[in-house]
C-alpha cells in the first residue's frame, strides 16, 4: 500500500528529471545534429529501443541502418555506439583522444559491495582507463598501476611462454579429454597463471577456492556494466530509495556481493603477507610491491591500493583468459580440419588460429565504455559532454567488407596472396590507444602457449555417440560484458 501511494510521486519526479535533462541538452546544443540513430520518443528517448540481450547484435544492425557512428539517448543520457575500426580509432586514439575518459555509472556499487571507489577506478585504468575521482587516491594509485603494468609487459611476459605450457606440466595425464571437462582445465589454467604471477600462489586443484572467486566476482561486476543492465543507471535518483522499493533490488545485489569481493581481494593478499612474515613463498608482483612499500616506509593507505590493484588484475585476467581458451577449444572442435592442419604446421598455422579465435567470437563484444569529458564534433555531428561511448567490437570484427563470411571460422583469411601472415594483427577486444588493456601481452602469451600445448598433446574432434556417429556441437554464449 505504501509503495502504491509513493509511486505517483516517483513517476512525477522521473518526468521532471527527464525534462530538466532534455532542456539542458537543448540549451547546450550548438545547432549541429546528433549522429544518426533510432528516433527518440518524447521524454523516454530510446528507452524502449535499447536491447537487454546480446546488445552488440542489435547495435550491429543499427550500424547497417544508420552508419558507423550511431546515437541514442535515454532520459537525456546520450549514448554513442562506434561500429567501425575507423570511427573507434579516430575518436579514441587520435585527435579526439583527450576528450574521452571512462564512463561513470550513476550508482557507486563500490559503496555497497564493501570496497572503495578506488577499486572501480583502478579497474578502469587497468582495463583501459586513466581517470580517478579522488586526488589522493590518484596520487597513490598511478605509480603502483604503472609498476604493475611494467611487470606484465616485461619480466612476467618473458616468463609466460614457459609457465603457460600447461602450468609446470604437472599431472599432464590428468588433463581431461572431453570438451566439458576441458572448460574446467581452461578455468584453472587462467587462474594458475595470474595467481602465480601476481601472488606467487601454486594452484594444485580445480576445486581451489581461488579459482572460483574471480569468476563469481567478474560475473557480478559485469552484470551492471552495459546500458539498460541496471535501472539505476537510467534513473539515478533511485539510489536514494530503500531496497524494498519497487525497482531498487540493486541495493540488495550490492550487499550480497560485498562479502565475495572482500574475500576475493583479501584472501590471496593475506596469503602473500603471511608468507613474507614466515620468510617463505615465491617471488610475485604483489610481494615486490609490498617489499618496496616496507623499504620506503609508506602509508597503510598505499598498501590498500596495492590490494585493489592486485585484485583487479586477478579478476580481470582469470575471466577473460579463461573464456578465450574455451572459445579456442570450441572453435577447433567445430573445425577439426583446422586443428589437424595446425598440428602438421604448428609454427606457421598457430598464428592464424590465434588471430581468428579473437576475431570469430570476441570475448569482449564491447570494450570498457568511455565518456566524453567535453563537447565534441565528429564529421559534422555534435557529441555532447558526458556521452557514453560504446566501441562495438562485435560489429568491427564482423564487417563483411574486411572479413567476408564473418561467421565462418577461417584462419586463412589472415594470409596474404603469397601465403604469409598479413598485417591485420590488432586484437580489438583489448581496446584502443593509451587506454588499451595493460594485460594484453600476458593474454597473448597465455592463449598462444596454450593453443600450442593442446595441439601438440591432443587430437581435437567432436565426440561420438554409442553408434559411432559424431555429436554435433551447438555453440552457446552467455550474455554480458564477457561471453
Amino acid at each position: 500500500m505504501a509503495s502504491q501511494e509513493i509511486l505517483p510521486a516517483v513517476v512525477l519526479v522521473s518526468v521532471l528529471f527527464a525534462v530538466a535533462i532534455l532542456l539542458r541538452g537543448w540549451r547546450t546544443t550548438i545547432r549541429l545534429p546528433f549522429p544518426p540513430g533510432p528516433k527518440p520518443r518524447f521524454l523516454l528517448g530510446n528507452l524502449l529501443d535499447m536491447p537487454h540481450k546480446m546488445p552488440w547484435i542489435t547495435y550491429t544492425e543499427w550500424g547497417k541502418q544508420y552508419g558507423d557512428v550511431v546515437h541514442a539517448q535515454v532520459f537525456g543520457q546520450h549514448i554513442l555506439i562506434l561500429n567501425s575500426i575507423k570511427a573507434a580509432t579516430e575518436l579514441l586514439e587520435k585527435a579526439h583522444d583527450h576528450l574521452f575518459g571512462q564512463a561513470k555509472h550513476s550508482y557507486d556499487f563500490s559503496h555497497g559491495m564493501g570496497f572503495r571507489f578506488r577499486f572501480y577506478a583502478v579497474l578502469r585504468q587497468m582495463a583501459g582507463g586513466d581517470c580517478f575521482i579522488n586526488t589522493s587516491v590518484e596520487t597513490l594509485s598511478l605509480p603502483i598501476t604503472r609498476f604493475t603494468s611494467e611487470k606484465f609487459e616485461t619480466c612476467c611476459v618473458a616468463c609466460f611462454p614457459l609457465r603457460t605450457t600447461l602450468p609446470r606440466t604437472q599431472k599432464r595425464d590428468s588433463i581431461l579429454f572431453h570438451y566439458g571437462s576441458m572448460i574446467l582445465s581452461s578455468s584453472s589454467l587462467g587462474a594458475a597463471i595470474i595467481l602465480d604471477t601476481v601472488y606467487g600462489y601454486d594452484l594444485k586443484s580445480t576445486d581451489d577456492r581461488f579459482v572460483h572467486l574471480p569468476e563469481e566476482t567478474a560475473e557480478r561486476l559485469t552484470e551492471n556494466m552495459l546500458p539498460g543492465a541496471c535501472i539505476v543507471n537510467t534513473l539515478p535518483f533511485l539510489r536514494h530509495f530503500p531496497s524494498w522499493f519497487p525497482g531498487c533490488s540493486f541495493h540488495e545485489f550490492a550487499r550480497d556481493t560485498r562479502d565475495l569481493v572482500v574475500e576475493m581481494k583479501n584472501a590471496p593478499f593475506d596469503f602473500v603477507k603471511q608468507n613474507m612474515q614466515n620468510g617463505s613463498g615465491r617471488p610475485s608482483v604483489l610481494r615486490e610491491l609490498l617489499e618496496r612499500n616496507d623499504t620506503h616506509s609508506t602509508s597503510g593507505e598505499q598498501e590498500e591500493v596495492m590490494k585493489d590493484v592486485a585484485g583487479v588484475a586477478y579478476v580481470a585476467a582469470v575471466d577473460t583468459t579463461t573464456t578465450t581458451l574455451i572459445v579456442s577449444i570450441m572453435a577447433l572442435a567445430l573445425n577439426p580440419e583446422v586443428a589437424k592442419k595446425a598440428q602438421n604446421e604448428l609454427d606457421a598455422v598457430v598464428g592464424l588460429v590465434f588471430r581468428e579465435v579473437f576475431r570469430w567470437r570476441p570475448i569482449l563484444p564491447f570494450v570498457v565504455p568511455h565518456a566524453t569529458s567535453d563537447d565534441d564534433i565528429y564529421e559534422g555531428y555534435f557529441i555532447p559532454k558526458g556521452t557514453m561511448v560504446l566501441p562495438n567490437v562485435w560489429a568491427m570484427v564482423h564487417d563483411e567488407s574486411m572479413y567476408p563470411n564473418p561467421d565462418r571460422f577461417d584462419p586463412e583469411r589472415f594470409l596474404n596472396a603469397d601465403g604469409q601472415l598479413n598485417a591485420d594483427d590488432q586484437i580489438l577486444g583489448f581496446g584502443f590507444g593509451r587506454r588499451a588493456c595493460v594485460g594484453r601481452y600476458a593474454a597473448d602469451a597465455t592463449v598462444w602457449a596454450t593453443i600450442v600445448s593442446v595441439l601438440s598433446t591432443f587430437d581435437i574432434a567432436k565426440a561420438k555417440d554409442e553408434t559411432g556417429k559424431e555429436i554435433e556441437i551447438e555453440p552457446a554464449f552467455s550474455d554480458g560484458a564477457t561471453r
